[in-house]
């Protein structure tokens, strides 16, 4: 049986999707539920080790603690570390990968995306639940192209997606709304409303 995958996406960068990702792992597990989290790419040069010694995000380092799991490649299979304004240390599956030029990310995302599905699938064929991150704004039209975290992980699993946006930061009723007027019609199923 293939777990279902619930995804966690948002507004913006920094609307509380990590926070809100690890509370899930943890309230989940606490109810029996064997979960995972999983975060198809992310970018950041705050990274962790796993026990076998590849790299992960150090979000999802800590998701995986949350769910109670050693950390492992599938939870990050797609790993960007900033080294300059527009070029980023590519970390796949755990291991280097050479360096990523931001106009050549939409090209290169080709060859991402069969690491992220082997990852999602060998998370859901172990696991009860796979709890996804998205990265950034989930609906953001000039980064649609080159999407390889956001609606494309969701409709690939059938997800089922919640919104987060940050109170705190104002305006989030706007955020929220255009967030969803921006969705494709498919898109907007996954919130299971149309």
């Amino acid at each position: 049986m293939t777990a279902p995958v619930l995804m966690v996406l948002g507004t913006a960068s920094s609307v509380g999707k990590s926070v809100l990702v690890t509370a899930l792992c943890r309230i989940f597990r606490q109810d029996g539920v064997r979960v995972a989290p999983f975060k198809a790419q992310n970018m950041s040069n705050n990274a962790d080790v796993t026990p076998d010694g590849l790299e992960i995000g150090r979000a999802q380092a800590e998701q995986a603690a949350a769910a109670g799991l050693a950390r492992a490649v599938a939870m990050n299979p797609v790993l960007l570390k900033p080294e300059a304004d527009r070029t980023s240390q590519l970390v796949l599956e755990g291991r280097p990968a050479g360096h990523l030029e931001a106009r050549d990310f939409v090209e290169r995302r080709r060859d991402l995306w069969p690491a992220v599905e082997r990852a999602i699938a060998s998370l859901r064929a172990e696991y009860e639940l796979v709890i996804a991150e998205g990265a950034g704004g989930t609906a953001e039209p000039n980064l649609r192209a080159g999407d390889l975290t956001n609606m494309r992980v969701a409709l690939h699993t059938g997800a089922t997606a919640l919104i987060a946006g940050d109170i705190d930061r104002g305006g989030v009723f706007a955020h929220l709304l255009g967030t969803w007027e921006l969705l494709t019609a498919e898109e907007r199923a996954c919130g299971g409303a149309s």
